[in-house]
């Protein structure tokens, strides 16, 4: 099981990996809404601070969560840059009119 927070940081890399191999491409894709649909298994910590946490299920790791039940959850991530509140676009740099 991973961790919802690495997901979601793997999910960052992979989306600014796509920015950067995109330098220099004519098509430009505007990033919009992205949905996730995840099945987590809970996990409540019995210390003083009574953590719970989220485990991503593995597709393959079924049979290791035998005594966790799990539940499916729908993230919707509407991603920004940081510092702006204008649409993301899957490109390596700004044109000069996008600053």
């Amino acid at each position: 099981m991973i961790e919802l927070a690495c997901v979601i940081k793997d999910l960052r890399e992979e989306l600014n990996r796509a920015i950067a191999a995109a330098d220099g491409e004519a098509l430009r894709f505007e990033l919009g809404p992205i949905e996730l649909e995840l099945s987590v298994a809970l996990e409540q910590s019995a210390h003083a601070q009574g953590r719970v946490r989220f485990w991503v299920v593995d597709a393959g790791a079924d049979s290791g969560v035998g005594k966790t039940s799990t539940q499916r959850i729908s993230l919707t991530l509407q991603p920004t840059l940081a510092g702006s509140s204008r649409p993301v676009a899957i490109s390596g740099a700004a044109e000069p009119n996008e600053r």
